[in-house]
């Protein structure tokens, strides 16, 4: 799949190129606000893009430059969150799509710029890289709001910052800098806002290129690894690893490597 995908909403855009599955949040004159239609459609992306075998790493993005995404939509509050039922509905689809991403079989990048709020910083945080531009905000505003946060949400973040840094980014429901995000943990780097997609982009194409067994047997190790000791699926982790030493891309790399050329993995 190269080119654009349908997505059901013009609030939600999704592309492949090059490897990286672009999905971007298309919502610029609300910060890129999330509504129902929204939170659907994005899994409906990862899901296309998870069944793709040309996609072997997704960017996840925000449109307009002044956000990644702002949270939840709260002007969609009372015609979808009002009532109990509502509620769970709202939370259920969220939760999937959280899930969906923690849980996305191939590295996730978030790519920041402007304010990261709420379920945007949620969204960030349930993605494995985390690059934003120097102007970044960051913050949580649940006890602004009277709003609550469920366990794996929070698991999530304290797995990333540690337990005294979400207990800051709740206690106080402030905004935090782009500094202040990569010395608490929350965001891998920081660079100029102008230098901001390309500096994505490489890396992206960087993971694109190298072995897909061995990324993605990283990426669901170093998730065993969060576990208490003997809650680990090591047995798992073992057939991961043999996988790699046993594919093709093995073979490839080392020839690669003896014959000084780029390698061309198949994920095989």
């Amino acid at each position: 799949m190269d080119g654009m995908l349908a997505t059901g909403t013009e609030k939600m855009l999704a592309r492949a190129a090059d490897g990286i599955g672009w999905m971007t949040f298309n919502n610029p004159e609300r910060h890129n606000a999330v509504s129902m239609e929204m939170w659907a459609a994005v899994e409906r992306i990862l899901s296309a893009f998870a069944g793709d075998d040309a996609v072997r790493v997704v960017v996840v993005t925000g449109a307009g430059g002044k956000a990644f995404v702002s949270g939840a939509d709260i002007s969609k509050f009372e015609s979808e969150r009002s009532s109990e039922a509502a509620v769970t509905a709202y939370q259920d689809q969220v939760k999937r799509v959280y899930d969906l991403l923690g849980d996305f079989p191939k590295p996730t990048i978030a790519m920041i710029q402007g304010h990261c709020i709420g379920g945007g910083t949620a969204l960030a945080v349930s993605c494995d890289l985390r690059i934003c531009g120097e102007t970044a905000s960051f913050g949580v505003p649940a006890a602004k709001l009277g709003l609550g946060y469920p366990l794996h949400g929070l698991r999530r973040l304290v797995d990333l910052v540690g337990p005294a840094f979400a207990k800051e980014i709740f206690f106080t429901a402030k905004r935090f800098t782009a500094e202040d995000a990569r010395v608490m943990g929350l965001v891998n780097r920081v660079v100029p806002n102008d230098a901001l997609e390309a500096f994505v982009t490489d890396y992206a194409t960087t993971i694109a290129g190298n072995a897909p067994l061995t990324v993605a047997s990283a990426k669901v190790i170093i998730g065993e690894a969060l576990k208490d000791r003997g809650a680990a699926d090591e047995a798992l982790c073992d057939r991961l690893v043999k996988a790699c030493f046993a594919s093709e891309d093995y073979v490839e790399g080392r020839r690669a490597f003896m014959e000084k050329r780029p390698p061309q993995f198949k994920g095989r």
